[in-house]
């Protein structure tokens, strides 16, 4: 590491004002920063030191992904073996997801990371970190075929709209890589839902079989169009069963958010409230709900399928998007819950209900935010006056 470090210093001169490689000082600059902590402070004013900077905490939250990111790979061998009645080791499933994953993730980070670089050399600022987190959250939150070049599409749309018109990284008001979900929904629908995209039916490398027209549905799917409750099976927890590649394993999930709880980055309350929000909304069409399906499956099975444990633990903790205030954050997790459970059992049509709760319940963040303060001001100022009478 001193090796890189002084050459890193020894071409420094050439990125900053001045050197011939000044139109790309952002773009060192970022690299820079990413491999080691800056070691520049502030001189004057007020601020808060602190041990961990931003670059550190989105690959806190990268590692935190990498157990979901890994058995998804493994789950897209599976499905694919599985379906087309192939056979295969472990180490041939994993390499078929392997490498049906890995193109979406460089796509991902190329056209993410392109247009961040280029707006940094526009604006002349540092590189903004946020789509380290961004661009492996994409991916894992697509159906296995879906097509790269609307992948790159939905990528470029949600950065610029979603993120650089808001002023980039710290300024959005929606999840980046959620709302590449919902332009990729609305947009593209037969690329997003039915029971054609979830299996990989290519054969890559010659691993596995070329299957045309594969189908096969998630339990979800299944549960809306089939009308009948699915038994609760042990795959749904493990995630051998189809959907998005990262979403489907609640251990592997479970394993990121140890880590992000135990490392301080995510909120145990924002978490915590999902999953509360969510249990009692499904109880509640347990009880006095219509008789269909989705409002008659268990509270518990609604919390293992589709991407609600996913979203719980990396799209509503997103510090920049979910609520700040501590009482906030318990508001703001159960609403998540409550409105996906809603949105499965009132729309068929949209059986998953999870990308939908936390983009709408991140426009009213702000607000929720603003009551809590608000109420706090105003109680003490009745304390106020009454320890002036």
């Amino acid at each position: 590491m001193k090796a890189l470090r002084n050459y890193l210093d020894k071409i420094k001169p050439n990125f900053e004002e001045g050197g011939k490689f000044h139109a790309f000082q952002s773009v060192f600059d970022g690299f820079e920063t990413f491999l080691f902590v800056p070691n520049t402070t502030s001189k004057s004013g007020t601020h808060i030191h602190d041990a961990i900077d931003s670059k550190r905490i989105m690959s806190m939250v990268v590692i935190a992904l990498v157990p979901a990111l890994l058995f998804g790979m493994y789950n897209v061998g599976y499905q694919h073996f599985l379906a087309t009645g192939a056979t295969g080791s472990f180490i041939e499933l994993f390499a078929y997801g392997f490498l049906a994953v890995l193109p979406k993730i460089v796509v991902s980070y190329v056209v993410g990371l392109g247009i961040e670089f280029v707006v940094a050399q526009w604006k002349k600022e540092e590189i903004q970190e946020g789509f380290l987190v961004s661009g492996i959250l994409i991916p894992m939150i697509v159906p296995v075929d879906c097509p790269l070049w609307i992948l790159a599409v939905a990528t470029a749309f949600s950065v610029i709209f979603a993120k650089e018109v808001f002023g980039g990284t710290g300024m959005n008001v929606f999840n980046v890589a959620l709302i590449t979900r919902a332009f990729l929904f609305f947009a593209y629908p037969t690329k997003m839902s039915g029971d054609a995209v979830w299996v990989s039916g290519d054969s890559i490398f010659g691993m596995g079989q070329a299957v045309d027209g594969l189908t096969v549905a998630t339990p979800l799917g299944q549960a809306a169009t089939s009308g009948a409750v699915p038994p609760f099976s042990w795959d749904m927890v493990t995630g051998l069963i189809p959907g998005s590649i990262g979403e489907t394993s609640v251990i592997a999930i479970a394993l990121g958010a140890i880590l992000l709880l135990a490392t301080g980055i995510a909120s145990w309350k924002t978490m915590f409230s999902v999953f509360v929000g969510g249990a009692f909304m499904a109880w509640v069409f347990n009880t006095v709900g219509p008789d269909t399906s989705m409002a008659q499956m268990p509270w518990y099975e609604h919390l293992v399928l589709g991407g609600f444990c996913f979203g719980a633990v990396f799209m509503a903790t997103d510090p920049v998007t979910s609520a700040r205030t501590e009482t906030g954050k318990y508001i703001f997790g159960f609403l998540i819950g409550v409105m996906a459970i809603v949105i499965r059992v009132l729309n068929p049509g949209y059986p998953e209900g999870m990308m939908l709760a936390i983009l709408l319940m991140n426009i009213f963040a702000p607000l929720i935010d603003y009551c809590v303060v608000q109420g706090n001001i105003s109680r003490r100022e009745k304390r106020a006056i009454k320890s002036n009478k």
